[in-house]
């Protein structure tokens, strides 16, 4: 590990930090070279915790001996060469384009989607992210999922990314506490089905029943699939869901935001003890 101060936005090094898009750092074509933004000290070290590897930190010249102090530490034993670079908060502010969270990023390694078998082998609940590509949200339902008892993410493919930096911030790090992995944007379901879940569509339609229906609740695996922000699910996810289910509403409220509704449905259906 060395220090590195740079004075230049174009410093060997720190690109992965300013020009690569989010598509260029999961890189899809090569996902063993993929790497991916953690912000903030607090969100790093339950990375590291987790598992997850450094590949180089950006960090205010400020927080080198404060808030960064013991991450450099926890760096500087691994057995890689990793650089960390350390400038000015203006300086890293207009490389970055944005004001840094607690002044700290760190790249890291992405590591290989889990198989679904993997993640599913013995969870009872699972929340299914349908189509959902606002990073606030993925953030918050997978800080709900954490919290709620849900013991796997399952997201489709045509969802934001939980490994986006934003999104990772806002989950607080906790996508890198519950097992989670991608799956196909279509015909899941069956997939589910054939591994022991039934599946619940949260959704306001005719058929569906309040969340807290007794024959949900005494479901022994039970896969709760949540909709995009505006149009909410497909109608044929839906129609093959084997349930249907609202939320409860007073004072004429027709539904609420995505990551609220994920909560709510995430405490109420969660396994019993």
């Amino acid at each position: 590990m060395h220090i590195i101060e740079i004075t230049s936005l174009t410093h060997p090094g720190v690109d992965i930090f300013a020009t690569l898009t989010e598509a260029q750092l999961r890189n899809r074509l090569e996902p063993e070279q993929g790497i991916f933004i953690a912000e903030s000290p607090k969100v790093i070290r339950v990375a590291l915790d987790a598992g997850y590897q450094p590949r180089a930190l950006l960090c205010e010249s400020r927080h080198i001996e404060g808030d960064a102090a013991d991450i450099i530490q926890r760096i500087s034993a691994s057995a890689e060469d990793i650089p960390v670079y350390t400038g000015l908060r203006e300086l890293l502010a207009e490389l970055t384009g944005y004001t840094l969270t607690r002044g700290v990023l760190c790249a890291m390694h992405r590591p290989a989607p889990l198989p679904l078998e993997d993640v599913c082998k013995d969870a009872r609940r699972v929340a299914v992210i349908d189509g959902v590509v606002d990073t606030t949200n993925i953030g918050a339902i997978f800080r709900s999922a954490a919290a709620l008892g849900i013991e796997a993410v399952l997201v489709t493919t045509n969802s934001c990314d939980p490994l986006n930096r934003r999104a990772v911030r806002v989950s607080m790090g906790t996508v890198f506490l519950v097992p989670w992995t991608w799956i196909p944007a279509n015909d899941y379901q069956d997939i589910l089905r054939q591994i022991g879940f039934k599946t619940v569509a949260l959704a306001l339609s005719e058929n569906s029943v309040s969340i807290d229906d007794t024959a949900l609740m005494e479901e022994p695996r039970l896969a709760l699939i949540l909709g995009t922000e505006g149009d909410g699910l497909p109608s044929s996810t839906i129609a093959s869901a084997d349930y249907v289910a609202r939320i409860p509403m007073s004072h004429h409220v027709d539904s609420l935001n995505v990551a609220a509704a994920s909560a709510v449905a995430f405490w109420q259906l969660r396994a019993k003890q």
